[in-house]
């Protein structure tokens, strides 16, 4: 029987550097979306997954993401004398939403070294990764990365998210996947294919598909013996992908587009969108918000 997934890990050690000066001691992943930061979507969308334990990897002038999960005993304190008992449960729930541990990557070698880091955390077991600047939400009632534990229980196998990119012309950025389009398998409503192979940021010609790498992971604990053997590639940086390339060869990987949308926070385009996105949903705002946007009078 397979072990069920109970552990994620969480990088957050990246520097920023889309988002100087702003991040010189603030890290992107505390970046706020209308009142919560990124990080906080990225826990809450774990622990809604059965995920119970994390353990978020940090670099240089990441304390802040540290002391956020903390409880903060002064401010609870400070609300519940004012009587503002909204906000003290709101407050405190974030430092019980689950066992959340961290660790440093003394320097940036990459976001395979940058999971590697929780080989000892995660042991033996399966595990969930999420990076840390990109949110994922879903059409459906279940969030993206519970439908990848769905698919893990099935099948025994890794499981990477993907997502169509839609303007041809973008699948130079991103990791692409080479999936058998014969193949693809529905438990339920959660569908997912088997990965032939990973191409990172392919020419238009190149491209396998559009089905894009996407920010959520279900590893096999053998991951770690691929980081083991991937080379470092352009900046002294090991890449996942070629971890990833290793696995899908030996073991064997799943793909699961998603149903949803993915937000990257490590853009300021998109953090901005972003924030509009969420702002709108937010029933208690949603008026305001709109009709400040119709007043720009720089709109056409």
């Amino acid at each position: 029987m397979n072990k069920t997934i109970k552990k994620a890990i969480i990088p957050a050690a990246g520097l920023g550097t889309r988002f100087l000066p702003a991040t010189i001691a603030q890290p992107k992943e505390m970046l706020v979306i209308v009142d919560k930061p990124v990080i906080q979507y990225v826990v809450e969308e774990a622990v809604a997954s059965g995920i119970e334990e994390i353990l978020i990897v940090t670099g240089r002038n990441k304390r802040a993401v540290e002391d956020h999960f903390d409880p903060s005993f002064e401010l609870e304190e400070t609300l519940r004398q004012k009587g503002k008992t909204a906000l003290l449960d709101s407050v405190r729930k974030i430092g019980k939403l689950a066992h959340i541990h961290f660790v440093r990557q003394n320097k940036q070698l990459g976001l395979a070294d940058a999971i590697y880091q929780g080989k000892y955390f995660v042991g033996s077991e399966p595990f969930a990764v999420l990076l840390g600047d990109t949110i994922i939400t879903s059409n459906k009632t279940t969030p993206c990365l519970k439908d990848m534990v769905r698919i893990y229980n099935e099948t025994g196998k890794s499981v990477v998210a993907g997502e169509y990119v839609k303007k041809l012309a973008d699948v130079e950025r991103y990791g692409i996947i080479d999936f058998n389009k014969k193949a693809l398998t529905a438990d339920g409503d959660v569908k997912y294919c088997t990965v032939n192979d990973l191409v990172e940021k392919p020419s238009i010609k190149a491209a396998p598909s559009r089905l894009a790498v996407s920010s959520r992971y279900i590893f096999v604990p053998e991951i770690f013996n691929y980081i083991e053997k991937t080379e470092p590639g352009k900046g002294g940086e090991i890449q996942i992908t070629d971890s990833m390339r290793m696995l899908v060869k030996k073991e064997g990987l799943l793909a699961h587009q998603i149903d949803g949308m993915r937000y990257d926070i490590g853009d300021k385009i998109d953090y901005i969108k972003t924030n509009i996105e969420f702002a709108l949903d937010r029933p208690e705002i949603r008026a305001e918000i709109l009709n400040f946007i119709k007043s720009i009078k720089s709109l056409p």
